[in-house]
């Protein structure tokens, strides 16, 4: 039976801080919107969109952009800033990654965003299947970039280098918050793993473009913020997103705080002169927000840096 983070039944209430002024979400009710929904629910496709409740949804469906959770809608792990499902997941689903092929080409996708729920219950975490989704997207929409967001494969020995074989043009996987939160925040995972993975992937491809995200408001420090960023770049990480938590119930981590734009900006300041190739920073980035805008930059940022290179 599918349960909602189980392990949370217990916890206190945790009372929803009212939203600043400056967390304005927008809502499109368009033509466009309604379009994407349509095929998405024909296509029986689960996005984390709707799943983890995105604010960013209408904006990102009246451009025709989605993001597609893969391997179902339940996850094995409880991580309490988190609003997916919890529970024991189903089978996989063989006919998915035609499904994901089929709803890239409908919704005529430049640059296609792939994620999924953590699948501790599979062997490989489920990095086989991510590889066939990538080489079935890829067999029908040949001009599409492909951007993973991936779980930590923890445990799983190199499973993770199936997906890196597959080669997507973007291997994402989130960070989320800080060491000392980790206990608390994302139990079921460890901070260093999540850094080796995403140093690992470097080392198996040196071309591939690795992203990694950080939620603020969770009760985090500055210096604790500098030093995942520096633990990032030690990964050789080309992409931090930064955005702003928001309690998704009262049953969910509670909010520290709401961090005004300002900071964001500094953070988005301080990240670039260490040397992340390109960041996002605002209350409202989330990792696939304008991913395809962004990896048109990093791509072109990438090409500026050879072209240095050969002239020197």
């Amino acid at each position: 039976m599918k349960t909602r983070h189980p392990e949370k039944v217990n916890n206190p209430i945790n009372l929803i801080k009212k939203k600043p002024n400056w967390i304005r979400l927008k809502i499109f009710d368009t033509q466009n919107y309604f379009k994407t929904k349509k095929i998405i629910n024909k296509n029986k496709i689960f996005t984390v969109c709707q799943e983890a409740s995105c604010p960013n949804i209408s904006e990102c469906w009246d451009k025709k952009h989605a993001t597609f959770m893969i391997m179902g809608d339940t996850c094995t792990r409880g991580c309490s800033f988190c609003n997916v499902k919890t529970g024991k997941p189903t089978f996989l689903d063989t006919l998915e990654p035609s499904k994901i092929a089929l709803t890239t080409k409908e919704l005529n996708l430049k640059h296609v965003v792939i994620t999924s729920v953590d699948r501790d219950d599979l062997e490989d975490g489920g990095a086989n299947h991510f590889s066939k989704v990538i080489t079935r997207v890829r067999e029908l929409n040949k001009n599409t970039t492909i951007e993973v967001l991936t779980p930590d494969f923890l445990r799983k020995g190199e499973s993770f280098k199936k997906v890196v074989e597959a080669n997507p043009d973007v291997f994402n996987h989130n960070i989320e918050t800080v060491p000392s939160l980790y206990r608390s925040v994302r139990p079921g995972s460890r901070y260093f793993a999540s850094i080796n993975l995403l140093k690992s992937v470097k080392e198996v491809n040196k071309t591939i473009f690795t992203k990694s995200g950080i939620m603020l408001g969770l009760g985090e420090t500055k210096n604790e913020i500098l030093q995942v960023m520096d633990d990032l770049l030690s990964a050789n990480v080309d992409f931090l997103t930064i955005g702003q938590y928001l309690q998704p119930s009262e049953k969910h981590f509670p909010l520290k705080r709401y961090v005004h734009p300002d900071e964001f900006k500094k953070l988005k300041e301080l990240a670039l002169s260490k040397g992340f190739l390109i960041v996002a920073s605002s209350p409202l980035t989330r990792s696939s927000y304008h991913a395809d805008e962004n990896f048109s930059k990093m791509k072109k940022l990438r090409e500026k840096e050879s072209q240095c290179h050969l002239l020197q």
